[in-house]
């Protein structure tokens, strides 16, 4: 379609977006899009990518979420095809949810649940809530969170989120809580083992 900067294919049916409005989409977008960006920095063989179309199994569903992060090929789950797409499930796919919330909290948990994507953050924000799901055992599970309200991801160790310096669109807090997570031990072994992994083939 021509002019047409966003569609989604969820389930057969296309989906084109509502406005966006600065508060309840950019400035959250942005702060995750930064967070993202310091663990990148710091995890060689990890990549963010931002709005792109993911090709899951299932011709059917093409979505295209606001934030993907990854293990680069062959380590991770998804491979990047001859055209540039992303295909195959990323390990963590992340939706700011607005308007949208009931679709991504609903049908494209579904999906990518289906699709073996091993985390699905959700941050509603009219909601004033951060939901953060884990996929265990073929079953999406809640990551809880520890007092402080610190979500530490189960795929990527020391992707470290400060929900509530989130919602209260403080980047320093965001900034700090990951700059954590990236000193730990956990951390450091991952990027070894990511370190040892085969070249991907040309």
């Amino acid at each position: 379609m021509p002019n047409v900067k966003k569609a989604e294919l969820l389930e057969g049916v296309v989906h084109m977006p509502s406005p966006v409005r600065h508060t309840h989409h950019g400035l959250p977008h942005g702060l995750l899009a930064r967070w993202l960006g310091d663990y990148v920095r710091a995890t060689p063989g990890a990549q963010l990518s931002i709005g792109a179309t993911l090709r899951l199994v299932d011709e059917n569903e093409e979505p295209q979420p606001d934030l993907v992060l990854f293990v680069l090929p062959p380590s991770g789950t998804a491979r990047i095809d001859a055209e540039g797409y992303l295909v195959g499930p990323p390990e963590l796919v992340v939706e700011v949810a607005a308007s949208s919330a009931a679709s991504d909290l609903d049908q494209k948990l579904r999906i990518f649940h289906r699709a073996g994507v091993s985390e699905y953050l959700v941050v509603r924000v009219e909601a004033a809530a951060v939901d953060w799901f884990v996929l265990r055992h073929g079953t999406c599970e809640r990551l809880p969170a520890d007092p402080r309200g610190i979500l530490r991801s189960e795929v990527f160790p020391g992707l470290w989120l400060d929900g509530p310096a989130l919602l209260r669109a403080e980047d320093p807090g965001m900034c700090a809580a990951v700059q954590a997570g990236v000193r730990t031990a956990e951390h450091a072994a991952f990027c070894a083992r990511l370190a040892r992994s085969p070249a991907p083939e040309p």
